[in-house]
């Protein structure tokens, strides 16, 4: 494919192209995005470009490739929801059409393109991102709450005798892996290859270590054999139904959507998991009395989806044809960084400082036809969890001050690098099935899904504490124990 052209003639492949959105004679103009200042405080340089340029900005990514940066909530939705104009096609990328995005540039392994739903529009794309929704759409949420809460208690239990944590490193950084592997059918039964092992070369393949090529190799083979075996034995899994959808993927296209989905989930679920702990620790409207009416878990949820988005800013966007964003003139084939974090608190939509109690319209999981398919799950994974890990912890407190806290930033992306945590030790242990009780535990799993009770934690059951109570927990005001 070959993007359309506005240029008036070719020039020189590593120089900017006439009438570039961030060069001036030659010199970058726009604002640098992977600077030291930007990283550390991107929300700063967001409202410094919002107040020199408007809803769109130009700006320089690494190597002062450039960019527009949308910071407005309208014109984020214009772009997300137009697809015939901003493509999500990365073919479109006149600096990649012209030579002057180098092999072994940063933002590769994002932009380059592949026949993945992600990549393409139209009917293509419908094709493939049906199949990928209704699949994912097939899986109940009780069932999902239910592997969320075995997966949350068995990481408490690596901790809870300790009275600490870090529940960044601990906790949120290895619930959403496991969760998805089940829900691949990827079941301990298989040991290594479908269990740890296969969890950390994610993970690995991730962090662009040393070992990560070796580790990316190691997941394709093991996703190659899930989606062998699953052609063999299908069962109630995401791998089974991928391949009986009608749209008729190919071994190959559901091997690398199975890869995109694991990938894409991972760090946004952290991220979504991570900061609504935070927010639970250190907002006073969470621990408020019971009969104030304060805060639901989720609602603090939307609330987090609001102030602290999982993704930063998304890549990427190309131009289609010229057109205009905001008060910017955008030529074919420019590159548009989406900010969903600026768009959120753009002032013409909402006040920074008031709640959206009750409001989804935020950016968190984009819009548009590409809106992110796995929300639903994302909100059960992190709902679920923190439901599960208050209910064994419910004394739960910060161990350092606020402030002390340290956040890490990227081009996409904004992480709290640590959340310790104490806590009253927990010394019971959670029973733990061996090899045959847990497999006759999933041949059961629909039945037990409905009728699975609520995850009780310390104190919950006869004689406990809260024997003879009748109040719900702090963070869940609308429930009614008994």
């Amino acid at each position: 494919m070959t993007a359309p052209s506005s240029d008036p003639a070719p020039h020189a492949p590593g120089t900017p192209p006439p009438g570039c959105p961030a060069h001036a004679g030659g010199q970058p103009v726009g604002r640098r995005l992977y600077t030291e200042d930007a990283i550390r405080n991107p929300r700063a340089v967001y409202e410094e470009l919002r107040e020199q340029h408007g809803a769109v900005a130009p700006v320089l990514l690494h190597g002062d490739l450039p960019a527009w940066l949308v910071l407005g909530y309208r014109e984020n939705l214009k772009a997300l929801q137009t697809p015939s104009v901003f493509s999500r096609d990365s073919r479109y990328w006149r600096d990649m059409e012209e030579g002057r995005v180098p092999s072994d540039h940063p933002l590769i392994p994002i932009t380059a393109w592949q026949p993945l739903c992600v990549f393409v529009d139209g009917e293509k794309h419908r094709r493939l991102r049906g199949a990928v929704t209704e699949s994912l759409d097939a899986f109940e949420s009780r069932g999902i709450r239910l592997h969320v809460t075995q997966h949350t208690d068995r990481l408490v239990d690596e901790f809870a005798e300790a009275g600490q944590a870090d529940l960044v490193g601990q906790f949120a950084a290895q619930l959403p892996l496991r969760v998805m592997t089940q829900l691949y059918g990827m079941s301990d039964e298989h040991g290594g290859e479908y269990g740890p092992a296969f969890i950390e070369a994610v993970q690995d393949a991730l962090r662009g270590t040393a070992t990560s090529a070796a580790s990316n190799d190691f997941v394709t083979r093991t996703l190659d054999d899930l989606v062998a075996r699953k052609q063999d034995t299908p069962a109630h899994d995401l791998p089974s139904m991928l391949l009986a959808h009608p749209a008729g993927l190919s071994t190959d296209e559901v091997r690398e959507h199975l890869r995109l989905i694991l990938t894409a989930a991972n760090e946004t679920t952290v991220n979504l998991l991570a900061n609504t702990l935070h927010m639970v620790l250190t907002d006073s409207r969470f621990r408020a009395d019971l009969a104030g009416g304060h805060m639901t878990l989720p609602d603090g949820l939307e609330q987090v989806m609001w102030d602290e988005p999982p993704m930063m800013t998304l890549l990427g966007r190309w131009a289609a044809r010229d057109t205009a964003l905001g008060e910017q003139r955008i030529r074919a084939g420019d590159l548009l960084l989406l900010g969903l974090a600026a768009g959120n608190v753009d002032s013409a939509v909402r006040d920074e400082d008031t709640p959206v109690i009750g409001n989804r319209s935020h950016l968190a999981f984009s819009r548009g036809p590409h809106e992110c398919p796995g929300q639903q799950i994302a909100r059960a994974i992190a709902e679920s969890a923190i439901d599960a890990l208050l209910r064994r912890l419910p004394d739960l407190r910060l161990a350092v001050p606020e402030e002390e806290l340290r956040w890490s930033s990227a081009l996409m992306y904004r992480n709290l690098a640590a959340l310790p945590v104490e806590f009253s030790p927990v010394s019971r242990k959670l029973p733990v099935l061996d090899a045959d009780a847990a497999g006759t535990l999933r041949a059961k799993l629909p039945s037990a899904v409905a009728a699975a009770p609520a995850a009780q934690g310390p104190g919950a059951g006869a004689g406990g504490p809260a024997a003879g109570r009748k109040r719900a927990p702090w963070w869940k005001p609308w429930a009614h124990q008994s």
